[in-house]
């Protein structure tokens, strides 16, 4: 049991269901002037759930 990659595989997966609930309940992020466009959650949710699979995967062997 590989507890660290565990822990960051929790952690990846909160980040990733955090950026799928910006998309599905569309909410506006806005830095200084700049408004966060949505397509940015989505490249964070495929590449943070990617992350947390194969951790999680990386922490059963």
């Amino acid at each position: 049991m590989k507890p660290f990659t565990k822990v960051a595989s929790v952690i990846f997966g909160i980040i990733a269901l955090l950026h799928l609930l910006r998309i599905v309940y569309n909410v506006v992020i806005v830095i200084g002037s700049y408004q966060l466009p949505l397509w940015i959650s989505a490249g964070g949710f495929i590449v943070t759930a990617i992350l947390c699979f194969g951790l999680w995967r990386e922490s059963k062997l």
